[in-house]
């Protein structure tokens, strides 16, 4: 090939490159929150917040004893360390509605139950005074799932959910909720006396 033949080609990368790089920018950025879709051409529209990154347990917890489990609130995630440091999950979850029914600070699972039963909190009750007293486990509107991590916050559990909508979202009522598959992973991970770290 001859340098002209060579510097011809060469522009032709270049400009190739540059329009493929030009249209992709005008590819609308796709963004999902609340059952929606959203679509901008700038990517500063953003509903969903999840932010999936790896965190260290070291930032939050001395150490791993029984297991830790951190959920941040902003974000949307749960993250979770094996006793050992060998095992390391990250989950999105469902967060509360408000801050007025969320919860920080450091608790530990107290108990574990498989189809859980739910009893909506009086002050559920006095909000939708509509809702059944108690819906049994298994049920499938039951709003706990498969299993239920009870914390040691009175009222307040990582459950998993029938209704996938609500991961992702301001959705519960101060639970943090999980796929069904995902809770069941955590609650074969996790035991009693594991720590708990809501951020």
């Amino acid at each position: 090939m001859s340098v002209r033949d060579q510097n011809r080609f060469n522009r032709r990368v270049f400009l190739g490159t540059a329009l493929a790089g030009a249209g992709a920018a005008l590819v609308p950025a796709h963004a999902q929150d609340d059952g929606t879709t959203e679509f901008t051409t700038g990517g500063a529209v953003r509903n969903n917040v999840s932010s999936f990154r790896m965190l260290n347990w070291q930032d939050y917890f001395s150490n791993t004893q029984n297991g830790a489990i951190l959920v941040d609130i902003t974000s949307r995630a749960l993250h979770y360390w094996s006793e050992d440091q060998a095992i390391y999950r990250l989950y999105p979850t469902s967060v509360p509605l408000s801050e007025d029914l969320t919860r920080r600070g450091h608790t530990s699972v107290v108990q574990k139950v498989v189809a859980p039963t739910w009893r909506p909190t009086p002050s559920m009750l006095e909000r939708n005074p509509e809702w059944p007293e108690v819906v049994e486990g298994g049920a499938p509107d039951n709003p706990l799932g498969t299993h239920a991590l009870y914390l040691g916050w009175t009222y307040y559990r990582i459950h998993g959910t029938h209704d996938t909508r609500k991961i992702g979202r301001r959705s519960s009522n101060g639970c943090v909720g999980l796929y069904n598959e995902h809770i069941q992973e955590l609650f074969a991970f996790s035991k009693v006396g594991t720590q708990v770290l809501l951020i």
